[in-house]
């Protein structure tokens, strides 16, 4: 519905995995995982809700449909948002253990790259940090995969793994990889 699906479309292909877009709660019955990805999540919250999406999307989470988000999709799967007020309030589908504060690692401006280890991987990958959201609290069900400054980057917990960042930018297809190993039991 919204953000940089595209890139995850592009991503999944050339790993061969079958895709198509999600817009309908019809489209959710029809698929095995769900990439959510780097985007706007509040225009995200909104038009899940307008067409119907949100209670059928966190539905089939909690319930153990595979899920990655990236960015604005970490945000999105999120159970709290840090800082929130009466005057800004969204709605998160509320299925990942995690407190998320947005933008916390700066303005568009403030965008950078750099390489995180990620030791599941037994390697580093290229990171885009753009108006990125800061995981500032996990549960004890979240196994943390990477780290920025002492701060979570990659988590898991259960089918679900998000990043703060854009793995998908770079074309990075390692997380990815992780991501459907993991959680479908496809090969990588």
């Amino acid at each position: 519905m919204q953000g940089d699906f595209s890139a995850h479309l592009k991503i999944f292909s050339e790993l061969g995995v079958k895709t198509r877009l999600v817009r309908t709660p019809r489209d959710l019955e029809e698929i095995d995982g769900i990439a959510i990805p780097g985007g706007e999540s509040t225009v995200m919250s909104r038009l899940s809700e307008r067409y119907g999406l949100f209670e059928p999307l966190r539905t089939r989470i909690a319930e153990g449909l595979p899920a990655f988000g990236t960015c604005a999709g970490l945000i999105f799967l999120a159970k709290h948002i840090d800082g929130a007020s009466q005057t800004f309030q969204q709605t998160t589908l509320g299925v990942l253990d995690c407190t998320v504060a947005r933008n916390a690692y700066g303005a568009q401006r403030e965008s950078f790259q750099t390489r995180l280890e990620v030791a599941a991987l037994g390697d580093s990958i290229p990171a885009t940090f753009i108006r990125a959201p800061k995981i500032t609290a996990i549960g004890e069900n979240v196994e943390v995969l990477a780290t920025w400054q002492e701060a979570p980057v990659v988590v898991r917990q259960s089918g679900i793994m998000a990043c703060s960042f854009h793995p998908e930018i770079e074309g990075e297809s390692r997380l990815h990889q992780l991501w459907l190993h993991g959680a479908l039991g496809l090969e990588r």
